[in-house]
């Protein structure tokens, strides 16, 4: 199994434009909101079981393998999303829909844009394992920009480079 380093340096050599970077910071929550959201109908066993808690549940184990501390706050945070989702699903269906798809649409054109800055694919393209680490690295950069987890960062910029303007795209 890959590392939290391993996973990370990965994505991250996808992603060391600080516009990309930003841009994420905005469109990788929308696109998870929005997975719970579309994800949390239909409920069973009193409506707390969906197919968004099922899949929140796995993501969790996966974070939590990577790390503890991290795995915590993303199982907190994958919790907020279902609750959110859960309320949402309890709405018309054209609510539920549309808060689920306009998330969904608005979060990846968000990504497209950080992309276009960045000159490159999202990773996921050539592996899909960037999907469930994307929330991870947004979570990660944010406890750097905080001045948390120095080591890891440097051990994350060792192999990914670190955070530049593309000079391709400096001007747009």
């Amino acid at each position: 199994m890959k590392s939290l380093v391993d996973h990370l340096s990965q994505y991250a050599a996808y992603h060391r434009d600080p516009r990309n970077i930003a841009t994420h910071f905005i469109g990788i929550p929308l696109i998870v909101a929005a997975v719970a959201v579309l994800l949390s109908r239909p409920q069973w066993g009193g409506g707390w079981l969906s197919p968004a808690v099922l899949v929140s549940l796995a993501s969790a184990w996966f974070y939590l393998r990577l790390e503890r501390r991290l795995g915590v706050l993303m199982t907190v945070l994958l919790g907020l999303c279902v609750w959110a989702g859960h309320v949402l699903a309890q709405q018309s269906t054209m609510v539920w829909l549309a808060s689920g798809v306009g998330m969904f649409v608005i979060g990846w054109a968000i990504q497209f844009v950080g992309h276009h800055y960045e000159g490159r694919k999202p990773a996921f393209v050539d592996d899909v394992t960037g999907l469930i680490v994307g929330p991870l690295f947004v979570v990660a950069e944010l406890a750097f920009l905080l001045g948390m987890r120095h080591e890891l960062k440097e051990q994350i910029e060792a192999r990914a480079g670190g955070v530049r303007v593309n000079p391709k795209r400096a001007a747009v």
